[in-house]
C-alpha cells in the first residue's frame, strides 16, 4: 500500500485512530479488544484503506486472538465510523500488529515500519 503523507491524510488517520478507539472502549463487546492499545493510522493515497496499527501484551497466540477479534469487528467498527464522521467513503479498515513498538521495547535494532 502506498502511503500518503498529505496533511488531509494525516488529519483523516488522526480522527478514525480517536473515533477506533473511543469505539472499542465504549461499544466493542467482545472481551478480546480489551486493553489493545492503538498506535498510528497510514491511509493510502487515495484514503480509501487505514491501516491500523495496534500493540498488545501477551504471547503470540494472544495476538492471534486479538487479531481475529478486530478483524471480527472491523464491520462494526467501519460501519460507525461512518456515521460518526460522515464521510462521503468510509475507508476500509486493516489492522496490523505493531512489530515496530515490541522491537522497541527489547532494543532490537533492526526494527523499521
Amino acid at each position: 500500500m502506498k502511503a500518503s503523507s498529505s496533511r488531509r491524510a494525516v488529519r483523516m488517520g488522526d480522527q478514525i485512530m480517536r473515533e477506533v478507539a473511543i469505539l472499542l472502549v465504549e461499544e466493542a463487546q467482545d472481551p478480546r479488544l480489551q486493553l489493545v492499545t492503538l498506535s498510528g493510522v497510514r491511509m493510502n493515497a487515495n484514503l480509501r484503506i487505514a491501516e491500523i496499527f495496534y500493540t498488545v501484551s501477551g504471547d503470540a497466540e494472544h495476538r492471534r486472538e486479538v487479531q481475529a477479534g478486530l478483524e471480527k469487528a472491523t464491520g462494526f467498527l467501519r460501519s460507525n465510523l461512518g456515521k460518526r464522521l460522515k464521510l462521503q467513503y468510509t475507508p476500509e479498515l486493516r489492522f496490523v500488529f505493531d512489530e515496530f513498538l515490541e522491537d522497541m521495547v527489547y532494543a532490537r535494532p533492526d526494527a523499521s515500519r
